[in-house]
């Protein structure tokens, strides 16, 4: 079987994990890179022995492609992800799928359109101690969900953010500290919870930079239609990164997350616990942080898997735009002052 024909777009900080993830898979080939930057472009074709463009629209005009993986700054998604469709390209996009609401509706509605798929990172969810809790709270053992919460609690210093010519913008970014670094815990607390949301009720703020618009704060509840109700705190002006929290209370036990490591306490004392396997290592090149582990492959690998299979895909369009609705619900309540309630399920 031949091997699917990649491009990537956007040569960046995250664009290792997809190059040397669709490396190691057997399923798939990179044949092209684009960055708008030219220098980038071509230390990334050199390395991985492929072509390059500084317009994403040449690269996927001139190469006959099968898949594409965007990597690019937020506003960015959609536009590409949309030009792609157009041209039968299947789509594997970094979080989030976009800044605006609208604009993920449109990328979903593209890409049905045009009959290719729709993926989109949420590493995370691969993770081992994610995959104990999911399984845990699926098969009954821990009985219905309660309540939950959340915090991030991080360091993004201005400095940060002055080496960026998007990052810290509405516009560009969408936001701060929730679209950027609390949007993966946000979703494995909506994940583990697995309802329909009834509202967001926010305040966001803005509270220790001078050099950005967006927040650097937020907190507040989201209630889901079964009655849950699930808090969360995010920060990013702490004086380090520290360990994001995850706690589901359940009907027959407590699920708590720490960093990576999963820890359920069910009521008759038992205890279960699950972490990273320190034996599964990734050398996805220099100046890419540990932390990032392997979970990218994981879902790539997945990605490919599904595509090849035709099953339906783990991560797709339709179960991610759930998230990018929750964290613009978040940005409009805290910007509006006012609670969002979401529509009725159809």
């Amino acid at each position: 079987m031949d091997k699917l024909k990649v491009g990537i777009i956007g040569c960046g900080n995250i664009f290792p994990m997809h190059a040397a993830s669709i490396q190691l898979t057997d399923l798939a080939e990179l044949k092209a890179v684009c960055d708008n930057k030219e220098d980038r472009a071509r230390q990334a074709a050199e390395k991985y022995n492929c072509n390059y463009y500084t317009s994403y629209e040449e690269m996927i005009d001139k190469e006959e492609l099968d898949v594409i993986h965007i990597c690019t700054p937020h506003y960015l998604h959609p536009p590409m992800t949309i030009y792609a469709a157009n041209k039968g390209k299947h789509i594997l996009t970094e979080k989030p799928m976009s800044t605006k609401l609208e604009d993920a509706k449109a990328m979903v509605e593209a890409c049905e359109k045009n009959n290719v798929t729709l993926g989109v990172i949420f590493q995370n969810r691969y993770n081992p101690g994610s995959q104990l809790i999911k399984s845990a709270i699926l098969d009954g053992s821990l009985g219905s969900v309660l309540g939950a919460k959340c915090s991030v609690t991080w360091n993004r210093s201005d400095h940060y953010y002055s080496g960026s010519d998007w990052k810290g913008t509405w516009d560009k970014e969408g936001g701060g500290v929730i679209i950027d670094q609390a949007i993966h815990t946000m979703d494995l607390m909506r994940w583990f919870i697995g309802e329909e949301i009834e509202y967001v009720d926010a305040q966001i703020g803005n509270r220790a930079h001078e050099q950005i618009e967006v927040e650097d704060s937020a907190e507040g509840v989201i209630k889901f239609r079964n009655g849950v109700f699930a808090g969360f705190f995010a920060v990013n002006y702490y004086s380090y990164d520290a360990p994001v929290e995850i706690e589901i209370h359940c009907m027959k036990g407590t699920a708590k997350m720490v960093a990576e490591k999963a820890t359920i306490t069910y009521n008759d004392g038992t205890i279960i616990t699950r972490e990273k396997n320190p034996n599964e290592i990734i050398d996805y090149g220099e100046g890419v942080k540990i932390y990032w582990g392997v979970s990218h492959s994981k879902q790539i690998r997945d990605y490919y898997d599904a595509l090849r299979s035709g099953k339906p895909l783990y991560i797709d369009g339709k179960e991610a735009f759930k998230t990018q609705e929750m964290i613009n619900a978040i940005y409009t309540s805290g910007k509006e002052n006012r609670r969002i309630v979401f529509p009725s399920p159809e």
